[in-house]
């Protein structure tokens, strides 16, 4: 009778088994939607990252090449294009349709880069979602900063 009570002492009963995958579920019910926002956050700071570094390679170019570039950014067909001061395009980027894209002035949807490495500034918000980052070009150093609100 002894060795009954020490094999039944080593499992799990049934309701040790319920109760513990219930915890499980309730846990991974709360974590999900968290992974899915910060998945959410990752793609936008991607999207930013690049559309930051489109207008950094432009200032680039312009030191290095001793020539003006231009970023022309157009929302509706999201399209980033770049340009040499007679207007050969360069290279194109498209960013995604989930990111929504805002120059703070009209003027802005034009940078131009100058080989100084001043430009003609810009500001643009950028949203997907409810994640939203502000670009800014400096005019007058010409240098891309990028920032969450």
């Amino acid at each position: 009778m002894g060795q009954q009570s020490e094999i039944g002492a080593r499992g799990f009963t049934l309701l040790e088994l319920i109760v513990t995958l219930l915890i499980v579920a309730i846990a991974a019910g709360l974590v999900a939607p968290a992974i899915g926002r910060s998945t959410e956050a990752v793609r936008t700071r991607a999207e930013v990252a690049g559309f930051s570094a489109t207008f950094r390679h432009a200032r680039e170019q312009a030191i290095t090449t001793q020539q003006p570039f231009a970023v022309v950014v157009n929302p509706s067909s999201r399209l980033q294009t770049v340009t040499t001061g007679e207007d050969e395009v360069r290279w194109t980027r498209t960013f995604s349709a989930r990111l929504k894209i805002e120059a703070e002035t009209p003027s802005a949807l034009t940078v131009r880069f100058e080989p100084q490495g001043n430009s003609s500034g810009g500001e643009f918000r950028l949203s997907a979602g409810a994640v939203v980052y502000r670009v800014t070009i400096d005019a007058v150093t010409g240098r891309v900063k990028n920032r969450r609100e």
